[in-house]
């Protein structure tokens, strides 16, 4: 297994940065300060679910390390998000520190506060799904059309015309004033018919 010949248990940090040209060296240092044994850095925005590294983290983790992080939004995309990646930790036999926010999963106290966190968040969304279906219902009583707006044929045509005739997709799309994926989408289809 990986990680074999490490103490019994082990401070893993975790450093994330959005974009590849920014450095997550400050957070790998506090991390480091902080007693993490090995850091592990994504340099990818935190709306991808891919994150290579926080991967190879959880591969390298063994039960009774704890997963260090400098500021919870590092970890996760959203509250769901992060409640949803803590509670595989402690599923897996890890715990969950952040340096910066009072949120430490070894402890009992800590664990508390965390569940607590996600009772809010639960009780959040259902209360915007019963808005969301509430709004829906009081929209089609009142006999709006829901959805997207229906394609604009003439518009779709005369873009398709200028794109038969040379023109970018783009331009084209920006000259009959369509939107570019749905003229993409159009062509698209054309292909596959």
């Amino acid at each position: 297994m990986a990680g074999a010949g490490r103490a019994v248990s082990a401070l893993l940090g975790y450093a994330r940065v959005s974009k590849e040209e920014q450095n997550p060296g400050a957070q790998r240092l506090r991390l480091e300060e902080a007693g993490a044994v090995r850091v592990f850095e994504d340099r990818i925005s935190g709306l991808r679910s891919d994150r290579p590294q926080l991967t190879a983290m959880l591969d390298y983790a063994r039960p009774g390390d704890t997963i260090l992080v400098v500021r919870l939004e590092r970890l996760g995309r959203s509250l769901r998000d992060l409640i949803d990646l803590v509670e595989g930790f402690g599923r897996r036999g890890l715990g969950f520190r952040c340096l910066e926010q009072p949120v430490d999963t070894t402890t009992p106290g800590g664990k508390l506060m965390f569940q607590i966190c996600g009772a809010f968040a639960e009780f959040d969304r259902n209360m915007i799904a019963a808005r969301t279906r509430d709004a829906i219902a009081f929209a089609r009583a009142e006999g709006k059309r829901l959805g997207r707006p229906p394609r604009d044929a003439g518009k779709l045509k005369a873009a398709l015309t200028l794109v038969d005739a040379g023109t970018s997709p783009s331009d084209a799309a920006k000259a009959v004033g369509l939107g570019r994926s749905t003229l993409y989408q159009e062509i698209a289809r054309r292909r596959l018919s």
